[in-house]
C-alpha cells in the first residue's frame, strides 16, 4: 500500500494543502470568493433595481395608455353627441324653413284665390251692369228713365263690389 499511486496522490494533496495553508492561499481564495459574491450580490441588487424601475415605467405607460384611450373615447363620444345635436338642429331648422315656406305659399295661394274671386266678382258685376244698362235702355225711355237707370246701376255696382 505504500507504493500505490492513490496513496502518493493523497500524500501530495495533503502536502499541497499544507503549503497552501501556510502561504495564506486559502484566505486569498476565500477573499476572492467573498469579493465575487459581493460583486454578484451588487449586480443582483442593480438588476432588481432596474427591474423595479422598468416595472414602474411599464405601469406608468399602461396608466397613460388607459388615460389616452379613455380620453379618446370621451372625445369620440363628445364628437358623436355634437354631431347628433347638429343633425337634430339642422333637421329642426329644415322643418322650420319648410313650415315657413309652406305657410308663405299657402298665404300667397289664399291671396291669389281672393284676388281671383274679387276679379271674377268685379267682372261679373261689370257684365251685369252692362247687361242691365242695355236692357233698361231698350225698355225705358226719357229723362226720368235715364235717372232711374243711373241710380240703379250705382246701387248694383256698390252691392256687387261689397
Amino acid at each position: 500500500m505504500l507504493f500505490d499511486a492513490e496513496f502518493w496522490v493523497a500524500v501530495a494533496f495533503v502536502v499541497f494543502c499544507g503549503i497552501a495553508w501556510k502561504m495564506g492561499l486559502f484566505d486569498q481564495i476565500i477573499g476572492g470568493l467573498d469579493k465575487r459574491g459581493a460583486r454578484v450580490r451588487k449586480e443582483l441588487d442593480e438588476a432588481r433595481r432596474l427591474r423595479e424601475e422598468a416595472e414602474a415605467v411599464l405601469a406608468d405607460y399602461k396608466r397613460r395608455r388607459s388615460e389616452a384611450e379613455r380620453e379618446a373615447a370621451e372625445i369620440v363620444a363628445n364628437a358623436r353627441a355634437e354631431a347628433e345635436a347638429a343633425a337634430a338642429e339642422g333637421h329642426a331648422r329644415l322643418n322650420e324653413f319648410v313650415a315657413r315656406r309652406t305657410k308663405a305659399a299657402e298665404t300667397k295661394i289664399a291671396q291669389a284665390e281672393a284676388q281671383a274671386a274679387a276679379d271674377v266678382r268685379a267682372a261679373a258685376a261689370e257684365a251685369a251692369v252692362r247687361v242691365s244698362e242695355t236692357i233698361l235702355r231698350e225698355k225705358v225711355s226719357g229723362d226720368a228713365a235715364q235717372d232711374l237707370v243711373r241710380r240703379s246701376l250705382g246701387e248694383v255696382r256698390t252691392r256687387l263690389r261689397a
